[in-house]
């Protein structure tokens, strides 16, 4: 198990570090691979990751665990580093991720360090700025092979050979006009099964899927997904190729979405906070508990407002924690169950209607069966038929206005382009609190006549 390996080699980093072994800790930080390291490093204090970091010989090695590191890890770390030890490693690394990391930077850091590199890789770095960080242009890789529509398959792998060998990721070979705009696409397979005075406009596929630089990277990695393509072309306004995004950098993008929207559904900011300081985490993690609180606090004003009610009939408080359970629950449900299908493309904006009927009816069965059976509990242990009415219409009700509210929202913030992971958070929840309460207390007081 890679969590077992992980373990191991933290623990034994810890213990080497403490007893000054540095002979033996260099030998083993120069045999583990950078990704592996990383999750060592978010268990060091800064001191030790300095110090196990100095002991990294390989330039590229150091490279892969910049870009594998977090923000505030990679902060500290490169705080008190030279600019030249700094740009040493940057212009080992590919450019989009030398322009992710310099975009985590401080302006005056970003600056001196692009001031150092070496003037084309900056300039390279610089264009890649411009874009935004989740555009496919912000995560495009500027190098790329494109050749002309009339090369021959011989001249083209000729070309690989020769001016193409540095290239990081050469899946496809892509074909462009006189103005550079993209034509065509051919597989490196292709290139060597064809007759090799064959021109590539006679092999290649013409209806290539490309992405514009300005469409956000989760849209990008869908299409990479959907099509199970290993990268995709990016092209300006004018369809000119300026990059391709490959498939290791949406695999990153689905990851640090899939992460943000648990989080947000959690109502726990969108920002990993497992290696941040306890100031850090707190205060990424105090608004978005404020809607609880508020809805805690509506929730008090509903209960107070029903005071007379609960005097007179103590017994109706036992049941509040069960309703508003289990509408918290079934609103969850139907909230996560429409994020995540956005978010993968199986529920399209457009069906709102549909998919909230849907969740609508589901809450109203759901709510029939579990209204009998809580109101059938009611029934045996107070015999009271009005009550037990009460509770059950109050689970029917509290159940799909729960599944109405937990898939309207997230599917009412699609469409007016808002993430509708937040709304799975504390707003859908502690609204289902305070509507199962309201709900409750009022079918009560009238059943009951109090």
């Amino acid at each position: 198990m890679a969590t077992d390996s992980h373990r191991i080699l933290v623990e034994s980093t810890k213990r080497l570090l403490r007893r000054g072994a540095i002979s033996h800790l260099g030998k083993i930080v120069n045999k583990t691979h950078a990704a592996d390291l990383s999750v060592v490093f978010r268990s060091l204090s800064i001191a030790q990751q300095r110090k196990l970091f100095s002991l990294i010989t390989d330039v590229e090695q150091k490279g892969i665990l910049f870009s594998e590191l977090d923000t505030d890890t990679f902060q500290d770390l490169i705080e008190d580093m030279k600019i030249d030890n700094i740009v040493s490693v940057l212009e080992s690394m590919p450019a989009d991720d030398v322009a992710d990391i310099i975009g985590r930077l401080p302006e005056e850091k970003s600056k001196s360090i692009l001031d150092k590199m070496k003037t084309a890789e900056s300039e390279e770095v610089e264009d890649l700025l411009r874009y935004e960080d989740d555009t496919a242009g912000g995560i495009m890789v500027p190098d790329f092979i494109a050749l002309r529509e009339d090369v021959t398959a011989r001249e083209a792998i000729e070309s690989l050979q020769t001016e193409h060998s540095d290239v990081e990721m050469a899946f496809y070979l892509y074909v462009v006009d006189e103005y550079g705009k993209l034509v065509g696409v051919s597989s490196l397979r292709q290139l060597v099964v064809v007759s090799p005075e064959t021109p590539l406009k006679e092999f290649m596929i013409t209806d290539v899927f490309s992405v514009q630089t300005d469409m956000d990277q989760e849209e990008v990695a869908r299409l990479v997904a959907r099509y199970d393509i290993l990268a995709v072309p990016v092209v300006d306004g004018s369809n000119r190729l300026v990059g391709i995004v490959t498939v290791d950098d949406v695999i990153d993008i689905l990851r640090k979405e899939a992460t943000e929207d648990i989080l947000k559904m959690a109502g726990a900011g969108e920002e990993f906070v497992e290696t941040k300081s306890i100031f850090k985490s707190t205060r990424i993690r105090l608004p978005w508990l404020f809607a609880s609180c508020l809805g805690g606090i509506c929730a008090f004003y509903i209960i107070g407002r029903f005071e007379n009610s609960l005097s007179k009939v103590g017994y109706l408080a036992a049941f509040i924690p069960v309703i508003m359970g289990m509408g918290g629950n079934i609103g969850t449900q139907s909230s996560t169950i429409v994020v995540r299908g956005l978010a993968t493309g199986r529920i399209n904006v457009r069906d709102i209607w549909a998919v909230v009927f849907k969740e609508l009816s589901i809450g109203l069965i759901l709510g029939l069966v579990y209204g009998s059976l809580i109101g059938s509990v009611a029934q045996f242990r107070y015999s009271v038929g009005a009550l037990a009415l009460s509770v059950a219409l109050a689970v029917i009700c509290s159940m799909s206005i729960a599944a109405l509210v937990g898939s309207l929202v997230p599917m009412g913030f699609a469409r007016i382009h808002i993430d509708p992971a937040v709304a799975t958070g504390p707003l859908v929840t502690t609204s289902i609190d305070i509507i199962s309460v309201f709900f409750y207390f009022s079918i009560a007081t009238w059943f009951l006549g109090i």
